[in-house]
């Protein structure tokens, strides 16, 4: 775990708050020189710490109406390789590794119904799944990538 000062945490809050902030308004939030805030921004990026800079789309805006959540059994061995086959489909946005009932749990955005009989049948049929168990998201009460840090 990497440690954070107390500026790059002021910094890392700052920007989950307001991503687009210019640097100018970053530094001013956070109380310090523009200076500062740039190359403290750079190497919060460097150490990996801010991966990237996200759009964040509303899917049902753009067509996705249907996520759901797919409880996976895999057959022994075979983990790694089922999973990577499953990541690699673009319509799945998170794949894991999960204790309990599944071995793996897999989350998807389809059209409609019609392409949620393909991804089952095209994705989640594979060899080396022993059986899937699919649950169609009726409503999202909360969905966010970011839990805050601090």
């Amino acid at each position: 775990m990497v440690e954070l000062d107390a500026v790059d945490k002021k910094i890392i809050l700052e920007l989950l708050e307001e991503p687009k902030a210019s640097l100018r308004s970053l530094a001013a939030s956070v109380g310090i020189a523009l200076g500062t805030a740039s190359s403290r921004l750079k190497s919060l990026q460097d150490r990996g710490i801010i991966k990237g800079w996200l759009v964040d789309l509303d899917p049902a805006a753009i067509g996705w109406e249907m996520t759901v959540i797919v409880g996976l059994r895999i057959e022994k061995g075979q983990m790694m390789e089922v999973q990577q086959q499953i990541a690699a489909d673009p319509r799945v946005f998170s794949v894991y590794d999960v204790t309990g009932d599944f071995d793996s749990i897999a989350m998807a955005r389809v059209r409609n119904r019609e392409q949620l009989n393909a991804l089952t049948k095209e994705v989640f049929s594979n060899e080396g799944i022993i059986r899937s168990f699919t649950h169609v998201v009726l409503n999202t009460v909360k969905e966010s990538s970011v839990v805050p840090p601090f």
